[in-house]
């Protein structure tokens, strides 16, 4: 479930933070802090305590500042917000090294770049983005995709499609792992825990022959990794997409 959304501030405001990034006017005491170290602190809180203690007051005390210096920079949690998603978009530098290399290679890199991302800062899968504001850091991200896409004979809409779906696949995979870490911490009870309480109603039903298939499987068939689970999903996504974009770039010949 998504506790928040992108856009839920001024969108003016968050869309001149972003690009324009302005500081407050110097006249008067010298500023305690500064945007960039407003929104490092923002995360830095988000990433450790979950989005639920996001404020403009805990921001504040994590800066050894008074609250009403962040308003100085930013009108409120809604905007800060905007400015942190933008912040955890940055490419990394290895994406210099990326550019020029086939699509498949580049959706790879998205995709496990997107990966890292939800785990490095598991409340972005709190965040409702389906209307996402569009800062620096969100487009050159884009771009970058885009880029790896060109030159297959794809229209505009074939690419953005492509996009979303090695997305949807890293998103959803990661929304399971996410979450199961979090139900532990939430919960203080293991998965082994969990699991071993259902073992003995488990063995009773399955012993009635109801369940053929469940009752067939190996013993480690649902020990599979986090990261081994997005590879798999990841690589049949990709493989069905390579037949799309081949008969995309047939249906459209020579360049």
């Amino acid at each position: 479930m998504t506790s928040e959304h992108s856009g839920s501030g001024d969108l003016n405001r968050s869309l001149e933070l972003l690009w324009d990034g302005k500081e407050p006017a110097t006249r008067g005491p010298k500023p305690g802090t500064t945007l960039n170290e407003i929104v490092d602190a923002a995360v830095a809180l988000a990433d450790r305590d979950g989005l639920s203690a996001l404020s403009m007051r805990k921001v504040a005390t994590e800066l050894d500042v008074g609250t009403m210096t962040l308003y100085r920079y930013v009108p409120g949690k809604g905007e800060l917000l905007d400015l942190m998603l933008d912040r955890v978009a940055r490419l990394g530098e290895d994406a210099e090294r990326q550019r020029g290399k086939d699509w498949r290679t580049t959706m790879e890199f998205v995709a496990r770049g997107n990966w890292e991302l939800f785990f490095e800062h598991p409340w972005l899968l709190q965040v409702n983005q389906s209307r996402p504001l569009l800062g620096p850091n969100a487009l050159a991200g884009m771009e970058f995709a885009l880029e790896g896409l060109d030159g297959l004979g794809l229209s505009g809409r074939d690419k953005i499609s492509i996009l979303m779906a090695v997305e949807h696949v890293v998103t959803g995979t990661a929304r399971t792992y996410v979450l199961q870490n979090q139900v532990i911490a939430d919960t203080g009870i293991s998965d082994e825990e969990f699991w071993a309480a259902q073992v003995p109603i488990l063995e009773r039903v399955m012993g009635t022959g109801d369940y053929p298939q469940l009752a067939a499987l190996d013993d480690d068939s649902f020990s599979i990794e986090a990261t081994e689970a997005m590879e798999v999903a990841l690589r049949a996504v990709l493989d069905g997409l390579e037949g799309f974009i081949a008969a995309r770039s047939a249906t459209a010949g020579p360049a």
